[in-house]
């Protein structure tokens, strides 16, 4: 199969803005493979250590499946971008195509062993690693399929999970890309396991490293679908590492999903804005009770006011 690799190099004031909203459009054209190259400061101390180089441009890629609508929706994507220049962001579109090998080979020169916490280490299948008698490793091939451990967004999600979570209860992921955070909260005790994703593609490379992670099929569920078409259950623990508006808009579904004392975490927001989401969590009658910043990008956790 052919695909179109799209480039979207930008520069601007924002960059956490551009980034959301660039990953936004792309997200809502039902590209995959979605990379963000945008350079990362180094986190505080003692949340683990960036292992890429400093990218050598600012972008976001993402394929699309070559078709015969490939050319509509390539302009249909330049026209989006050309309205993010009112946001001060200005963009430029590159277009290759690549096949699925090609692509398959490209973005693993991306992706290195990370030690995420004092305990946790995210490595990709063709990496080798010596881990110590406590660490705990996440075996990951992302595939086409958002969530490696290095966005600081994931990272952070991974942090609270391993803050929050009990041994012995339920785990629910909303929007479960690669599986990252389904495999640690596994490897962190929880019970039972349920994720969910949109995307079909997500929802098969999830199964496939929860199985190179040795995680049993009969603790895991999987859906393909929004949280509001599933519902699957009342959960101890939920994460949701997406955009801002997308948690905001299903604050109601997530809180229909909270067992009694259950916590959320809730990442992929930039600080502009944390207000809709804060406002969604509020008239839903939630409380945050923790708050996690890398750069410009936030992580809540949050539980039931009582």
């Amino acid at each position: 199969m052919k695909f179109q690799k799209i480039t979207a190099a930008f520069t601007a004031d924002n960059t956490a803005l551009a980034e959301e909203l660039i990953s936004d459009v792309f997200f809502s054209f039902g590209l995959t493979g979605v990379q963000c190259t945008v350079p990362l400061d180094e986190p505080d101390e003692g949340f683990g250590t960036h292992t890429l180089a400093p990218p050598p441009e600012t972008a976001i890629v993402g394929y699309m499946a070559e078709t015969q609508l490939t050319d509509a929706v390539l302009d249909d994507l330049r026209h989006r971008f050309q309205h993010l220049q009112h946001a001060g962001i200005q963009v430029a579109l590159r277009v290759a195509t690549v096949d699925e090998q090609q692509w398959a080979e490209a973005w693993k020169q991306h992706f290195h062993v990370m030690r995420i916490t004092d305990r946790m280490v995210v490595k990709p299948a063709w990496k080798s690693f010596d881990p110590g008698p406590d660490d705990i490793v996440i075996h990951l091939d992302p595939g086409m399929a958002f969530g490696t451990g290095t966005h600081p967004s994931t990272c952070m999600c991974l942090r609270q999970i391993e803050k929050n979570l009990v041994p012995g209860q339920t785990f629910l992921d909303v929007g479960c890309g690669s599986g990252i955070l389904m495999i640690a909260a596994a490897k962190l005790g929880a019970a039972e396991l349920t994720g969910i994703d949109t995307d079909q593609t997500a929802v098969d490379i999830t199964a496939e490293n929860l199985a190179k992670n040795q995680v049993p099929r009969n603790r895991c569920l999987l859906f393909t679908g929004t949280l509001d078409q599933v519902l699957p259950g009342r959960y101890d623990l939920i994460a949701a590492n997406i955009i801002a508006q997308t948690i905001a808009a299903m604050m109601q579904d997530i809180k229909k999903c909270m067992a009694p004392g259950a916590r959320a975490i809730l990442s992929g927001i930039i600080k502009e804005r944390l207000p809709e989401v804060a406002d969604a969590l509020f008239s839903h009658g939630l409380e945050i009770t923790h708050k996690d910043t890398i750069d410009e990008w936030v992580t809540l956790t949050v539980v039931h006011k009582k």
